[in-house]
């Protein structure tokens, strides 16, 4: 009988490199715990030293301009752990390759920004179209550094079957080049067939790249994989490479979902490339994701997402034809069946610096709806000030609805998730879970005028800590067709009532416990 593919030769390899980091990382942990509870005369010092450090990095963290749960969750972690609650802060925050990441990314994002000869000038046309929009415009491309483009058709894909049935002609008839970004690769009926037609196109003398986060990919593909992509002419790059060291870097994941085909098409959404995006398997039921299809001048937007990561991952790499811009096609000129008064700014968000732009981005919508607002999202995990302009806006009479799943795949995530129904529903927001499974779209759409299609989940891991991408639309195709999928899926989902809402004293704490640590989730 056939061995399950999880048991092969390469699976135990992977096993074994994952044990043997997570083996690394308890041994640092260990060694700080036996310098803290050794009762020497020296470890008593050490102790008070780092008592006292403790005490000017929370004060440190107090003074930071941050987000408040943030610096909540860390002061808390100080009180509860006053000898080595400071010292794990500083392991985490303050080290050099994260200073040295951060000037890399500023480079790159500089010379990214310099291809700017590769959007066509319509911010002007924009502001004059859709005043009532021009904060959000003018924040994204003057100064965010995204462009608007108009002249580019958005189709909204949902499920996953609905993505792939419509990529893989694309992928056939690419010219080019074809870009590939994913937080997730797994080997399967999904990639395989992509697979198969990036090396045909390899052999054609296109130029094949390939992202893929080593966090993502943990335990999903062999150690050599990227080795077998080069091996079929297929450039690849593992993002951030774990390492078995306590810092902040290993936080920075790159969640994007990319696919870019000749700067005339390109894709972006919840879905990675493996089998439960297409319901091949159904680890957790029906899994309902979200994806959208741009073609026209905007896919030249996500192309260039694209190059900016590459960039960041192969600096410092021994190949340095890497990390040279690629030629690329001019945004094709030819015009493409789309509303003639529709717009689209494919954007991306970074850790690496200290602007939130899926953050603002999201909220900004919040507070622009006027009739109503329609989001899914698979986790709920926000901080006040979203809440507060969630709140707000429902109180002013905006219809506010939310999806999140019934089903989970991170039970202490969704618990926390389930937290913040009350507060919501309380200010006359409602909410649904998706009954048939799990829903792992991120989605927004507001009064058939304007909608987001990305990366990014409502959670602090999404909005602060990963690179993450989206497309803002106005009056595409795809803003009302997201609006009659949304409403349509409320038909198979569970709407939750205050009445649901009420727990034991005792779920309420630890719900309460799960709140104050969500930022670190």
């Amino acid at each position: 009988m056939e061995k399950p593919k999880y048991f092969t030769g390469w699976f135990r390899k992977l096993l074994r490199r994952r044990l043997f980091i997570f083996l690394l990382i308890v041994l640092q942990f260990a060694t700080i715990l036996y310098y803290l509870i050794d009762q020497t005369l020296a470890s008593e010092v050490v102790g008070t030293l780092l008592q006292i450090m403790s005490l000017l990095v929370a004060l440190r963290i107090i003074s930071r301009r941050s987000k408040e749960a943030y610096k909540l969750t860390w002061v808390f972690t100080i009180l509860i752990f006053p000898v080595f609650g400071g010292l794990f802060y500083l392991i985490f925050r303050l080290q050099t390759r994260s200073k040295k990441l951060r000037r890399a990314a500023e480079d790159v994002r500089a010379r990214i920004t310099e291809r700017d000869d590769y959007a066509p000038c319509v911010y002007r046309d924009a502001i004059r179209a859709i005043p009532h929009h021009e904060r959000q415009i003018s924040y994204l491309e003057k100064y965010a550094g995204y462009p608007i483009y108009r002249n580019t058709a958005a189709t909204h894909l949902s499920p996953g079957e609905d993505f792939l049935t419509a990529l893989l002609p694309d992928l056939e008839r690419a010219e080019r080049y074809i870009y590939i970004e994913s937080f997730i690769i797994e080997q399967g009926e999904m990639w395989d067939a992509i697979y198969d037609i990036l090396c045909r196109k390899a052999r054609a003398g296109l130029d094949i790249r390939v992202i893929y986060d080593d966090m993502g990919c943990f335990l999903r593909l062999p150690l050599n994989f990227a080795k077998r992509l080069e091996a079929d002419g297929i450039r690849c790059v593992t993002f951030n490479r774990f390492v078995p060291v306590l810092n902040a870097v290993q936080n920075y994941r790159d969640h994007r979902k990319i696919i870019a085909i000749d700067g005339k098409i390109a894709y972006t959404g919840g879905l990675n490339l493996a089998d439960e995006y297409i319901n091949r398997k159904q680890p957790f039921g029906h899994w309902k994701d979200t994806g959208v299809r741009l073609e026209g001048d905007g896919a030249n937007g996500l192309s260039l997402i694209f190059l900016e990561n590459w960039l960041l991952a192969t600096t410092g790499t021994k190949n340095k034809t890497l990390s040279s811009l690629p030629p690329m096609p001019r945004p094709i000129k030819a015009q493409v069946p789309c509303p003639e008064d529709s717009f689209l700014i494919p954007f991306a968000d970074s850790p690496m610096d200290d602007e939130n732009v899926t953050d603002h981005v999201y909220t900004q919508m919040i507070t622009r709806a006027n009739r109503y607002l329609y989001i899914m999202t698979p986790y709920l995990i926000v901080d006040n000030s979203m809440i507060s302009a969630l709140s707000t806006a429902s109180k002013s009479g905006v219809d506010i609805r939310i999806i999140t799943p019934h089903r989970w795949d991170k039970r202490i995530v969704h618990f926390t998730t389930r937290s913040y129904y009350r507060e919501l529903i309380k200010a006359g927001i409602r909410i649904y879970e998706y009954t048939p499974g799990f829903i792992h779209s991120k989605t927004f759409v507001s009064d058939d005028e304007t909608a987001i299609i990305g990366t990014a989940n409502m959670d602090f891991r999404s909005l602060y800590l990963q690179f993450e991408c989206g497309v803002w639309m106005y009056r595409t195709d795809a803003v009302t067709e997201l609006r009659d999928d949304f409403l349509a899926t409320l038909g198979v989902c569970r709407e939750i009532t205050a009445k649901d809402c009420r727990n034991n004293p005792f779920t309420r704490f630890f719900q309460e416990i799960c709140r104050l640590f969500a930022p670190l989730m």
